[in-house]
Parts: C-alpha cells; sequence; structure tokens
C-alpha cells in the first residue's frame, strides 16, 4: 500500500513538473509572438508612407518610372508576405528599392528641399529606428525559445508537445540613416541609374 503512495506521489510530482515546463514553453512562445505583432505593425505602417512617398517623387521626377515602379512592387510584395522569413525577404527587397528612391533627391535638388518629401522621410527614418528596437527584442525572444527547446529536460516536453524552433527575423530594418545619428536626413549616394538633373527652380547666374 505504502509502495503505491509512493509511485503515485512520483507520478504526480513528475507531472506537475512537466506541466511547469510547458507552461514556461508557451509562455516565451507566447512573447515571440507579441513581439513579432509589434515588428509586424511597424513594417506595415513604414510600408504605408510609399505610397506618399512615391506621389511626392511623381511630382519632380515623373519620367523616372522605373525607380518608382520598382518600389511599389516591392511594397507590394511586403504586404503580400507573411511571417518573418516573408516578411524578412520582402524587407530586404524594399530596403533595395527605397535606396533608389532616396538617390534621387541628389539628382533633383528641388526634391530634396521638398517640405513634403523631408517629413516623410523623418517619417520614414524614425519607424525604421522603431522596427530596428523591436527586432532586437524580438529575436532576444526567439533566442531564449530556441534555447531552451534545445536543453534537457524541455527538449523532451517540446518533442512531445511538438513544438518546433522559430526564426530570427534577419533583414535589415533600415534602408535609411538614423536621425539621431546622421542629424539631418542628408540622400544617400546617388542611385544607380539617376543622373543629376539641373534643379529647375534655379536658373544659371549671368556675368
Amino acid at each position: 500500500m505504502f509502495w503505491l503512495v509512493g509511485v503515485g506521489s512520483v507520478v504526480t510530482v513528475g507531472a506537475l513538473w512537466a506541466v511547469a515546463l510547458h507552461n514556461g514553453l508557451v509562455h516565451l512562445r507566447n512573447d515571440i509572438d507579441r513581439a513579432w505583432a509589434n515588428v509586424d505593425v511597424l513594417l506595415l505602417q513604414r510600408a504605408d508612407e510609399i505610397p506618399n512617398l512615391v506621389a511626392v517623387c511623381r511630382g519632380y521626377a515623373a519620367h523616372e518610372r522605373g525607380v518608382i515602379d520598382a518600389v511599389l512592387r516591392a511594397r507590394d510584395a511586403l504586404r503580400a508576405a507573411a511571417g518573418p522569413v516573408g516578411r524578412g525577404a520582402a524587407q530586404e527587397a524594399l530596403n533595395g528599392a527605397l535606396l533608389q528612391v532616396f538617390g534621387l533627391a541628389e539628382a533633383y535638388p528641388a526634391l530634396r528641399a521638398d517640405a513634403v518629401y523631408a517629413n516623410l522621410m523623418r517619417r520614414i527614418s524614425a519607424l525604421e529606428d522603431e522596427i530596428a528596437d523591436r527586432r532586437e527584442l524580438y529575436n532576444a525572444c526567439v533566442a531564449r525559445y530556441n534555447t531552451r527547446l534545445g536543453q534537457i529536460p524541455d527538449l523532451w516536453i517540446a518533442r512531445f508537445g511538438g513544438q518546433q524552433p522559430r526564426p530570427l527575423f534577419t533583414a535589415a530594418a533600415r534602408a535609411l540613416p538614423s536621425i539621431a545619428s546622421a542629424g539631418a536626413l542628408s540622400p544617400p549616394s546617388r542611385a544607380a541609374g539617376v543622373s543629376p538633373r539641373p534643379d529647375p527652380a534655379r536658373r544659371p547666374s549671368r556675368r
């Protein structure tokens, strides 16, 4: 009789221990989901600024259609992508396209001086700062979770529950220099295929 009580106690303690481990993994998994939701909403907010940026650029560089169409396609691809892996690949493509758009400001000084364009660049750069911060938190949560999944006894609980490692979000967070590090937003190096254009608002001086 007493040995049955002892066995029952061991089984109960073991079950409680396994439940505690499982709940700990679930808590970490929920942390990852919350952290990713915060990253994702900022990615979409940044993407939502692209049409406004394109509208301003068209007013000064309407014939640069290849650059403008490329960034719109990249923006649509990001919105259609899903999850850290899909969004990450789309984010990298969008960053490359945005560099081309920002490079237009070097070729068109009037565009660079436009107040709406400058405000949009500040808005996008501020969102990129937030994305970088949230990405760091997300990746930290993923690292903790994946480490637990590789350790015994969590490994056994995870296999029994069908839990899998989560992917990191490795895409670059920004296409623009940080406002804090750059001071004022300066355009990046000239976009490939974009030649400097004379500013229509400026006239050569006569001597």
